[in-house]
């Protein structure tokens, strides 16, 4: 009997170290190539999937600028509740750190804590990106201007479902009129 449940266990233990999680169904491939300098500036947030640290901002933006210590600042700003409420900002860094993989960026917004920063998708003028992590609880399509035309955004959203995501919790973002 003994031999019996040892083996119910380990064939349940096989079951599940064989299943994939839903982070490793996602195809997480990043750009071969980032040109850092094109990337700096703002980018605006018009889609992401909702987590506490974004709750209720509206005209979200993200700029990017080097430090003198060769890492990348990043300042994180939106709107509270509309976009005339009060302005909430986070200071953080980000680096590259494996050169042969520039689209795998880390980022802080807490001391030495790092989440990755996945450059997904980028157009070749570097006018919109899409944006992962190694989880797929994390993701972002970002613009160089507050609205994304929509032929762009239905061809972001048709290749984040051909990678895997499930877009069912994808909120747009209010952002200004240009």
């Amino acid at each position: 009997m003994k031999t019996v449940h040892l083996l119910l266990i380990f064939s349940v233990l096989f079951v599940f170290s064989c299943t994939k999680t839903n982070s490793q169904m996602i195809d997480q491939t990043t750009v071969k190539e980032l040109e850092l300098n094109r990337y700096l500036g703002t980018w605006y947030e018009i889609a992401r999937f909702p987590h506490s640290f974004e709750k209720n901002l509206v005209g979200v933006t993200a700029t990017y600028s080097l430090r003198d210590d060769g890492k990348i600042k990043v300042i994180n700003q939106g709107y509270k509740k509309s976009l005339d409420g009060e302005l909430s900002i986070a200071e953080g860094k980000a680096k590259i750190p494996d050169k042969a993989e520039p689209g795998k960026l880390k980022v802080a917004f807490f001391w030495i804590f790092y989440a990755d920063y996945f450059v997904l998708e980028l157009d070749e003028n570097y006018q919109y990106a899409m944006i992962g992590s190694s989880s797929d609880k994390y993701f972002w399509i970002l613009c160089r201007t507050p609205q994304m035309d929509t032929t762009t955004y239905e061809m972001l959203l048709e290749k984040a479902r051909k990678r895997g995501y499930n877009l069912a919790k994808l909120e747009k973002v209010r952002q200004k009129e240009n």
